[in-house]
This record gives C-alpha cells, structure tokens and sequence, in this order.
C-alpha cells in the first residue's frame, strides 16, 4: 500500500474567523482511537463547538463531534469525548503564559490529515464584539464592490 502524502482536508470551522481575533495559530497532532481515525477517513467531523483547553501541563481538544464509526462494533469510541493534542512542551508553556490575559481562548481552525496523520489546527484567538463583526463583514462587502466595479470598468476598456 502507498504512504498517503499531502493535505487533505476533513473539517474546518469558518465561524470561528468570524466570531474570533486569530492571534496565533499551531498545528497539534490528535491522540485517537482506530474507529475515530477510520470515521475521519469517511470525512465525517464537525468543530462547530469546539474548543482547547490546557489542563496540568497538556493540551486537550474538548466538544469536537466525530461520529461513531458505522461499521464498529463495541470497541467503537464515544462522539465528544475529550482528545489529547499533541504538542512540543515549549508550545505548551508558551500558550500557559498567553491564556492567563483575559478574553484569550484557544479554537480549533480545521482537521485535516497530513501526510496520512491526523492533525487539527488550533487558534489563539480574541472574541469579536458584535460591533467588530459587523465593521469586519461592511469590509469584506466594500472591497468585494470594489473589485466588482475594477473588472466592471477595464471590461468596458477592452470593448
């Protein structure tokens, strides 16, 4: 059997730009079960509620939704169970320092495999007030018109 290499792509959280300030973001391995693994082969995860939390010097991923794997028999694993990230203990201490500044949390961004290892990529992140919600989507319309209105005018140009 061939090595799986590349990137490919299982779940992302695009809420979680919107809701949140990405400050910082690093990617974890994921400590998990054979049916948890063979359930993310078929694509099937969800971040929605997820977060990270940093719990006695290790990192762990909690409220992540892989479901159980269809054909697993009792040795299947529990939907939203706590994960261990797996990260370089200078990371760990790092992120301890920035977490103790309130309004920081940690969230993860997307759940992918990598080069056949299942890996999540996780955010130091801000939460937006609704204003700043707002203002950032106002933005992302007037340079999206913007844009709109420059291909509009060289059309008009190359007729």
């Amino acid at each position: 059997m061939a090595k799986e290499t590349g990137r490919k792509l299982i779940a992302q959280n695009k809420k979680a730009r919107h809701d949140y300030l990405i400050l910082d973001t690093y990617e974890c391995g994921l400590v998990l079960t054979g049916t948890e693994v063979k359930s993310l082969r078929q694509g099937r995860a969800s971040l929605v509620d997820g977060f990270a939390q940093l719990d006695g010097g290790e990192a762990w991923l909690h409220n992540v939704h892989i479901p159980e794997y269809s054909q697993g028999t009792w040795t299947n694993h529990s939907a939203r169970r706590k994960r261990k990230l797996l990260m370089h203990r200078a990371e760990i201490d790092k992120l301890i320092g920035r977490l103790q500044e309130s309004g920081l949390t940690l969230v993860p961004l997307q759940l992918y495999f990598k080069d056949g290892r299942a890996k999540v990529e996780i955010a130091l992140a801000r939460g937006k007030k609704e204003y700043d919600k707002r203002h950032a989507l106002r933005e992302k319309q007037d340079r999206r018109e913007a844009e709109r209105a420059v291909s509009a005018a060289r059309r008009r140009q190359r007729a």
